[in-house]
């Protein structure tokens, strides 16, 4: 980090245990963005009306090269180091999609594949699909989402994943009707 970190206690006396334990999670931040140039946490002894017992509230402001300020929510818990627990949490979910959005890395989704019903054995509760290239793979009766498995039939166009099972490679998520080839 850049800059030394800052903690603040608000609404409660300092912690030097907690304030341990908030750098420690702060030292971590840097193994998910190399280039924080600073990082700011607020504890706060919360207000709440209606409820029993102390709430904690952290919030966490951290900056990094050609992105806005990255900010966790205010995380309220019981426990502080709960609170600290899932505030960094957070911080470290918003610090690695910056860098990968910094890094020009996209999730990427599976890509549906296409084919035809070869043939179902209703029976058994499963069935053959035929993929555009020509493999047959196997579907079972619980991986069709629409329409319902005795409503497929050899030569329904349909749409699914494909996914390694136990015994080889696998059609899931088997549709047919709401797709464009």
């Amino acid at each position: 980090m850049q800059s030394a970190l800052q903690v603040m206690f608000r609404d409660m006396p300092p912690s030097e245990a907690l304030e341990a334990r908030i750098r420690d999670k702060a030292a971590k931040l840097e193994q998910f963005h190399p280039n924080i140039t600073s990082c700011r946490v607020t504890v706060e002894e919360a207000h709440r009306h209606h409820q029993q017992g102390k709430h904690f509230g952290v919030r966490i402001e951290l900056h990094v090269p050609g992105h806005p300020a990255i900010v966790s929510r205010l995380h309220h818990h019981e426990d502080p180091y709960v609170a600290v627990r899932d505030a960094f949490g957070a911080a470290r979910r918003r610090l690695e999609e910056t860098w990968r959005a910094t890094r020009g890395e996209v999730k990427v989704h599976a890509t549906p594949q296409h084919g035809k019903v070869a043939r179902v054995l209703a029976e058994e509760g499963f069935g053959f699909i035929e993929a555009s290239d020509g493999r047959e793979l196997y579907f079972s009766r619980e991986n069709v989402v629409y329409p319902l498995f005795d409503q497929l039939g050899p030569g329904i166009d349909v749409q699914f994943f494909e996914e390694a099972g136990g015994e080889g490679t696998q059609a899931r998520r088997v549709s047919a009707g709401r797709h464009h080839f």
